[in-house]
């Protein structure tokens, strides 16, 4: 498969400027400092989503390759110790690990490229006690739904790559989440073989929707689940309900799958929604930028019921990190992803 990261460099530089001049620019204060109650782990780069392993002391992140940021970084795995407040590099790392299951991911033709991914979207379930299994939505060489088995048992977290599922040429994939059988569904952005795509999503137009895949089977479209810039995804335990971020048009979306077609409800929200996941408390967590230009980003809590959405907390424009995109709570603190950066930050749970 061809690379697709050198054709999709002017979208990119456009809807970078655009995230920048809706979160107001560069922050005012000192970037190598804390912010008031945001405090900030300095170092990785562009992690874009975050969630915890378990009840354990650690989390994962995303690490987006250089694009975001216009470096020449390369895609990343991060493992945070959110006791301690260190990071190190978990994947590829100085010796990566493949361990394929063929039978599992029969389409999938080898390992990934360590040199050129793009670690983007995260979802994560246990296996059993003290095994986890890690799907990725990743860009670079090939778009694929990457996956990665985990080892909590020892004094540190091990990770191996161990599949993959390839996606076609007309999706970028953003966001991940996993089925109860192993499969997946994902969020189709935008298409990245039509020029400027990407400006759909900033006029609000429909850009994608949600795919899904089974074992053995092919990853397709779900018919009425069309929306502008679909982004962070979450499955009700149950796998009945889809919860997607429409980034563009602003909105959370439900989707009931056991309806042909399916059923959609949706609610608007006060900021651009990014990455969605569950928290502790059986809410549904989203971060980004503020809808009002320039005036920073916040963490809103969704009621999977009701769709009723609140503003827990968040960051005004001053704020030495900004562009967040992913925020999970984890006892008593909540931790921030950011896709365009070199940090990652926590504040009190309120």
């Amino acid at each position: 498969m061809k690379n697709r990261n050198l054709n999709m460099i002017p979208e990119l530089i456009i809807v970078i400027s655009f995230f920048l001049m809706i979160c107001g620019g560069t922050a005012a204060a000192d970037e190598h400092q804390n912010s008031g109650n945001l405090k900030i782990i300095k170092g990785p780069q562009n992690a874009e989503d975050i969630l915890p392993l378990g009840d354990t002391q650690w989390l994962v992140t995303s690490g987006m390759n250089g694009q975001t940021s216009r470096s020449n970084i390369n895609g990343h795995i991060y493992l945070i110790n959110r006791k301690e407040k260190t990071f190190e590099e978990f994947f590829p790392g100085k010796n990566p690990t493949f361990d394929h299951d063929k039978k599992m991911f029969s389409a999938c033709p080898g390992p990934i490229n360590p040199e050129k991914f793009s670690s983007h979207g995260l979802a994560l379930k246990k296996q059993s006690p003290g095994q986890y299994r890690l799907y990725m939505t990743s860009h670079g060489e090939r778009e694929a739904i990457e996956v990665f088995d985990i080892n909590t048992v020892g004094a540190k977290p091990a990770i191996s790559w161990t599949g993959c599922v390839p996606l076609s040429e007309d999706i970028m994939a953003n966001s991940v989440a996993i089925l109860s059988d192993g499969g997946f569904v994902t969020t189709k952005f935008h298409d990245p073989t039509i020029p400027n795509s990407m400006m759909g999503i900033m006029q609000g137009k429909l850009t994608g929707g949600v795919h899904e895949w089974h074992p053995g089977g092919s990853v397709k479209a779900i018919p009425g689940t069309e929306l502008s810039g679909a982004n962070g995804i979450a499955l009700s335990p149950d796998d009945k309900y889809v919860y997607v971020a429409a980034f563009g048009s602003r909105e959370i979306v439900r989707f009931d799958r056991t309806k042909s077609p399916v059923k959609l409800e949706k609610v608007k929200i006060d900021i651009m929604p990014d990455n969605i996941h569950w928290g502790d408390d059986g809410l549904l967590y989203t971060a980004g930028n503020n809808s009002v230009r320039g005036t920073g980003w916040s963490v809103f809590s969704i009621h999977p019921e009701t769709l009723e959405t609140k503003r827990v907390t968040g960051v005004d424009q001053t704020a030495a990190m900004q562009n967040a995109s992913s925020a999970v709570p984890v006892d008593n603190e909540i931790w921030v992803g950011t896709f365009s950066g070199d940090r990652i930050g926590y504040l009190p749970r309120p």
